[in-house]
């Protein structure tokens, strides 16, 4: 069985903190990546070559890596140049994630770091906003299409999310379509496969105490 077709209607667990929080420690990272991967997850997508290295050491599953570096002048951050696409593909990851939006990018063009993706073995996974996004990161090569930057971009700010009208333009493509993006409850999951996604990412609403304590502890202020 191929690695998408294990993916491949299943669930992706995105393990990441926020800068600052307690949780942004590679040996927390590691722990709940290990706690997805025996709670059923098929996969989980971590940031960052310390998290990446201590969840690769911990965790069976596939790995969707990614770093996040900003560079001044240019907004995409998600693995925006072939450096971090190295460190990515060194720390053990099967699967590289990048940002495959139009928008200026600090380094190389997106087909260039596609190809370094396949040259180190992996598979690329486009991190999209828009259908015109994943036309183009088809036609440089990428393997799979993801909504992750759908509503966070100038474009599509204010779009709802989960974003399954742009799940079904990118199932049109005839590549690994993923969802990821606003997904919070499991019928979004159903939701999202029934729209024409292979797989569907969550995070906030899985691994991100920060997000989900202030959530609650907002509700109980309310009425405090």
């Amino acid at each position: 069985m191929s690695l998408l077709d294990a993916l491949r209607g299943r669930l992706i667990v995105s393990v990441q903190a926020w800068r600052g929080s307690a949780m942004d420690d590679p040996h927390v990272i590691a722990a709940m990546a290990r706690a997805a991967q025996e709670s059923g997850a098929a996969a989980v997508r971590v940031e960052g070559g310390e998290h990446l290295r201590a969840v690769r050491a911990r965790v069976d599953l596939p790995v969707v890596g990614l770093i996040k570096r900003e560079y001044p002048g240019f907004e995409p951050y998600i693995t925006p140049t072939l450096d971090e696409v190295r460190a990515v593909v060194a720390a053990g990851a099967e699967i590289v994630a990048l940002d495959a939006t139009a928008r200026p990018r600090p380094g190389a063009a997106l087909g260039e770091l596609i190809a370094a993706i396949h040259g180190g073995g992996r598979l690329a996974l486009a991190d999209c906003a828009t259908a015109d996004d994943a036309a183009a990161a088809a036609g440089a090569g990428a393997d799979l299409l993801a909504t992750t930057l759908c509503g966070y971009t100038a474009e599509t700010t204010g779009r709802t999310l989960p974003a399954f009208d742009l799940v079904r333009e990118l199932a049109r493509l005839q590549r690994f379509t993923v969802c990821e993006g606003g997904v919070r409850a499991p019928a979004q999951v159903r939701a999202a496969l029934e729209a024409g996604a292979d797989a569907v990412v969550v995070g906030t609403a899985i691994t991100n105490i920060d997000w989900l304590v202030r959530t609650f502890a907002g509700a109980a202020d309310k009425v405090s």
